[in-house]
């Protein structure tokens, strides 16, 4: 039996998150960075309870006019209290309404500035761990996220995305360049299913990537999210995989 999770980040305004927790099997909740407040975190987690999806925390740059996706330039102790701030609020949350969180999964240019340095990324981990060792990492398959999570002895769920285009080596395509996101439904859906079937993804270039992901990100700000989302899972339940959250690689 395959199974893969489904994730999506929430908790960012985008009006979609009670449908897309009907459909997903983890959340990546924003907690105040990028996105996100107290109620909508709280309201977020005890859905997540009701429905038994995984809960996870979504910490970004703090900079919600520009949503998290540009890379500001701060000490790094500044950024990393920005980072435990985040975690202190939605752990805080998670506590008074009675779940686990389980894991952490970075935000826009943090996430992106991570996956492509090592020594950055060790620095945004270790912080992570001593915060709370139980958290796992959702970390970019093949990218330093994985390497630097691994050597701070931090679980890592390996992830790939839906819906972005990736470079030939193996990271995500800049939102800046044309292609870098996918719209096409039926493309969408081929690369979920060859990801989960085959373990391979291709490049913006047309090279096949491989890829041990078993976790895939389904955007909730992208248009169209939830019918995609809901089309993403039919075709790969209709693949004979069982949609649950999966464990540490």
């Amino acid at each position: 039996m395959t199974v893969i999770d489904l994730n999506a980040d929430l908790g960012e305004g985008m009006g979609t998150d009670e449908d897309l927790l009907q459909i997903v099997s983890s959340a990546s909740i924003a907690c105040g960075g990028h996105a996100g407040d107290a109620p909508t975190i709280r309201r977020i987690l005890r859905a997540c309870k009701h429905l038994g999806v995984r809960p996870g925390a979504h910490p970004g740059y703090a900079d919600k006019v520009h949503f998290g996706r540009f890379r500001v330039v701060m000490p790094l102790e500044q950024l990393l209290g920005q980072i435990r701030s985040q975690l202190f609020l939605i752990r805080w949350i998670a506590e008074e309404v009675g779940v686990d969180l389980q894991y952490v999964k970075l935000h826009g240019a943090l996430a992106n500035q991570t996956a492509e340095e090592l020594a950055f990324a060790v620095g945004i981990f270790a912080t992570i761990q001593a915060m709370d060792p139980s958290l796992a990492i959702l970390a970019l398959d093949n990218s330093q996220q994985v390497r630097a999570a691994r050597a701070v002895g931090i679980p890592v769920i390996l992830e790939a995305y839906a819906d972005r285009a990736y470079t030939p080596e193996g990271l995500l395509v800049p939102r800046s360049q044309e292609g870098a996101v996918i719209h096409d439904v039926d493309a969408v859906i081929e690369r979920c299913v060859r990801l989960a079937r085959d373990g391979e993804i291709v490049a913006i270039d047309g090279t096949v990537l491989r890829s041990a992901a078993r976790s895939i990100c389904l955007h909730g700000d992208t248009p169209g999210a939830v019918d995609l989302a809901r089309e993403v899972r039919d075709a790969l339940e209709g693949e004979g995989m069982t949609i649950a959250p999966v464990g540490p690689a």
